[in-house]
């Protein structure tokens, strides 16, 4: 089983496959049978991670409305590519 804060990465790294205005869900990060794998527990802590990393990073990505299950709904609010340079 991996940790919470691999499973924060990954979820993080997968926000770079979502577009400008896309609503998603944290479980929206994962496949299907992954998210289901992980204890209650470490979903809820993952969440509250996920949103906390949202709340206190430059990340484009802003919490909007909770479901009527109370999962947190995101969306992504700005989406450009990053061109470095050497």
């Amino acid at each position: 089983m991996q940790t919470v804060n691999t499973l924060l990465i990954s979820a993080i790294k997968e926000t770079e496959n979502l577009k400008q205005g896309e609503v998603f869900l944290l479980r929206d990060l994962f496949k299907g049978y992954v998210w289901n794998r992980i204890p209650r527990s470490h979903r809820l802590l993952l969440g509250t991670l996920f949103l906390n990393h949202v709340n206190t990073s430059k990340i484009q990505i802003q919490a909007i409305e909770k479901t009527s299950s109370g999962q947190q709904k995101y969306v992504v609010i700005v989406r450009e590519k990053i061109v470095l340079s050497d």
